[in-house]
């Protein structure tokens, strides 16, 4: 009987708590059962109230004094005073409480499981278009069919976890590469045609509608990623930028990305967000506006 602290109860409700994915998932390794207290009822969970005085009292001001320079000698010097403690005889039951739960709770116990529980966060993540899930700066596949649910991500320490309602529809080995794509094969559409509306060739068409320059630009980036669908995200991100610039200045920052080799989305929104695309602008004014005057020598003066 836990108190409503958030790593355990997500959101406390008198009725139907919400436990925290994580501490349920623990809970049910080990066959325990949750039960949150009420909210603001501390005397629901009375024995554990009195279970952290004594700790505070037998264990934690007797060490107060002392100095520990890493955690093994800190974790030896508690479970000294804890086994103290534990063989300490009470005065009303004359009786210590090993004794106790060697007498009660021991024949009562379970047998641990097999392995012991692996730590791992949950966490909602929505499939995009190019069926990958972002899950800590990168990207996992998952099937073609899912495009745009909602699924649980289970997040361990080597593996990645995707869940539909309950049952498991992907699984990797996590990486750590940030912005990487990690696909499996069985997971994409069988061909771009039935990749339902959106394919390499209708993504170019659109930023056509920019100009040719994003439309090269997008068509560099497609061609870099190992399945064009990796490169969904970052298209869509710069035919998105039109909302926020005009065409003449996405085409002038997408010339300059060509011209400096930056294909992806993060090098367009510096260029236009530092005002370099406008550099190109200033130039192309400043060769047109030279006037022809005899005075100014042609190139023919120099050869």
């Amino acid at each position: 009987m836990p108190d409503c602290l958030k790593s355990a109860v997500s959101r406390a409700c008198l009725y139907e708590p919400e436990l925290n994915p994580t501490y349920a998932e623990m809970a049910e390794h080990y066959g325990i059962c949750v039960l949150p207290a009420r909210p603001a009822r501390p005397r629901d969970k009375a024995k554990v109230e009195t279970g952290v005085l004594i700790a505070q009292r037998w264990i934690l001001s007797a060490l107060r004094h002392r100095t520990f320079y890493s955690l093994g000698s800190l974790n030896g010097a508690i479970q000294e005073l804890l086994e103290r403690l534990n063989r300490r005889e009470l005065r009303k039951l004359k009786k210590s409480r090993q004794e106790l739960f060697d007498l009660f709770d021991l024949p009562q116990a379970q047998a641990l499981p097999e392995r012991p529980y692996e730590y791992a966060e949950w966490r909602v993540a929505t499939v995009n278009i190019d069926y990958h899930i972002e899950v800590e700066r990168h990207y996992y596949s998952v099937p073609f069919r899912l495009l745009r649910e909602k699924l649980d991500v289970r997040l361990a320490a080597s593996t990645v976890e995707a869940f539909l309602k309950g049952e498991r529809v992907a699984a990797h080995i996590r990486s750590f590469v940030p912005y990487g794509h990690t696909t499996l094969k069985e997971h994409m559409p069988p061909s771009h045609q039935n990749y339902l509306e959106w394919t390499p060739s209708r993504i170019v068409a659109w930023a056509k509608k920019i100009g040719p320059q994003t439309a090269e630009l997008v068509e560099k980036i497609i061609q870099s990623r190992t399945y064009p669908e990796q490169a969904y995200r970052s298209c869509l991100g710069i035919l998105r930028l039109e909302k926020h610039y005009p065409k003449e200045r996405l085409e002038n920052a997408s010339q300059r990305a060509l011209k400096f080799g930056s294909h992806s989305l993060r090098s367009l929104r510096n260029i236009l967000s530092s005002g370099l695309d406008r550099l190109e602008e200033k130039h192309e004014c400043s060769e047109s506006a030279l006037p022809d005057h005899e005075n100014i020598r042609g190139s023919h003066y120099y050869h």
